[in-house]
C-alpha cells in the first residue's frame, strides 16, 4: 500500500529503508483516486518507534492511505522532542471539523491507574465521542482498546497477578469473520500489560462479540456488531525487539519482571529473538482496512 506521510516524518526514511512504498505527497496529488483517510491517535510515550510500526503494518495492501496523527493536548509528552509534536501532530481543534474512513488508537502505560485518573482522560472521551460520527470505522489496541471499551459499554478492566509479557499462541473464534480471513487456527501475538479485559464482562454486552481467544492471555479481538469498532488486547504492530528492551529496561530499572513468555530462544536472553508474529500483524491490518474501511466507508465522507 502506497502510505503518504510527511517527507520529514523519521518514519519515512525508516520505511524506504525496508522497501516500503512511501508516496510523496506530489505523486499522490496526481493520482485520480480518493486515498482512505486514516487519523492515528498515538497516545504511546515513544511515539516515533510506534509511528513507524503501525505505518508497517498500513503499508501491507494496494490501497492509497493519506495519514495523519493526533496528540491530546492535555498531556505533555516527556519521551518525544515538542519540536517533533509540533511539526508532525495535529490537535483535536485541527480536526473536530473533518471525517476520516478510519482512526487507530493506541495503547499508553497508565493501565494501572483508574481510567477518570488519566490527565487526559476527559478529552479522549470527547475525540470517543466525536469518532462516532466522524469516523467510519476504530481499530482500538490494548489500553487504548481497554478505554474505548469502558467509555461506550462500562466494561472494566482488571488488575492481573503479574504482568501478562511475552508472545502467546491464540486461536479465532469465528474463522468466516473478515477480520479474521486468512488467519491459521493457531497464531501468535505479543502482549504487554498489567491488566485485562475479561471474558465474563464482555459477553455480556449484546452489541460485543469476540472474534479470537487465548488459554494464557485471554480476550483478543473484540467487534462490535456493525463491525465498525474493534478492540484488540495484544500487539502485533511490535517490532521483533519491542519486547527485549522493555524488558532490558525494567531489569535496569531494578524492576521485579520475568523474562517475556515464549520470546528468547531457549530462554537465553543472549540469542535474537524470532519473530512469530509479523504475518498476522500485516493479515490482520490488511483485512482492517480492506473489509471494513475501504469497502463500506462511503466515497463522500461528509455522509458518516
Amino acid at each position: 500500500m502506497p502510505i503518504k506521510i510527511d517527507d520529514r516524518l523519521p518514519a519515512h526514511h525508516s520505511l524506504e529503508l525496508e522497501n516500503i512504498f512511501v508516496m510523496t505527497e506530489t505523486r499522490a496529488t496526481t493520482q485520480d483516486i480518493r486515498p482512505l483517510k486514516i487519523i492515528i491517535l498515538n497516545l504511546m510515550p515513544t511515539k516515533i518507534e510506534t509511528e513507524t510500526q503501525i505505518l508497517r503494518l498500513l503499508s501491507n495492501s494496494p490501497l492509497q492511505v493519506d495519514i495523519e496523527l493526533l496528540q491530546v493536548t492535555s498531556h505533555t509528552s516527556k519521551h518525544t522532542s515538542q519540536e517533533h509534536m509540533l511539526k508532525f501532530y495535529k490537535t483535536f481543534d485541527d480536526v473536530k471539523e473533518k471525517k476520516f474512513d478510519g482512526m487507530i488508537v493506541t495503547g499508553a502505560p497508565v493501565e494501572l491507574m483508574d481510567f477518570e485518573e488519566v490527565d487526559y482522560w476527559d478529552e479522549l472521551c470527547e475525540i470517543f465521542d466525536w469518532a462516532a460520527k466522524n469516523v467510519y470505522s476504530t481499530y482500538n489496541i490494548c489500553w487504548g482498546a481497554q478505554a474505548a471499551l469502558y467509555h461506550r459499554y462500562g466494561v472494566p478492566k482488571h488488575l492481573l497477578d503479574e504482568k501478562k509479557f511475552g508472545i502467546f499462541e491464540h486461536y479465532p473464534l469465528d474463522l468466516y469473520h473478515p477480520l479474521l480471513r486468512g488467519f491459521s487456527d493457531r497464531y501468535f501475538v505479543p502482549h504487554s500489560r498489567h491488566t485485562e479485559t475479561r471474558k465474563e464482562d464482555v459477553i455480556k454486552v449484546k452489541d460485543l462479540q469476540i472474534l479470537s481467544y487465548s488459554d494464557m492471555a485471554g480476550v483478543h479481538l473484540i467487534s462490535d456488531m456493525a463491525c465498525r469498532n474493534f478492540y484488540c488486547t495484544g500487539h502485533s504492530e511490535y517490532d521483533s525487539d519491542t519486547l527485549a528492551k522493555e524488558y532490558f529496561r525494567d531489569l535496569g530499572k531494578g524492576l521485579d519482571i520475568k523474562m517475556p513468555y515464549n520470546y528468547f530462544p531457549n530462554d537465553d536472553t543472549r540469542q535474537v529473538p524470532r519473530n512469530t508474529w509479523r504475518d498476522t500483524g500485516c493479515l490482520l491490518f490488511q483485512n482492517w482496512l480492506n473489509y471494513f474501511v475501504y469497502q463500506k466507508t462511503p466515497y463522500d465522507l461528509n455522509s458518516i
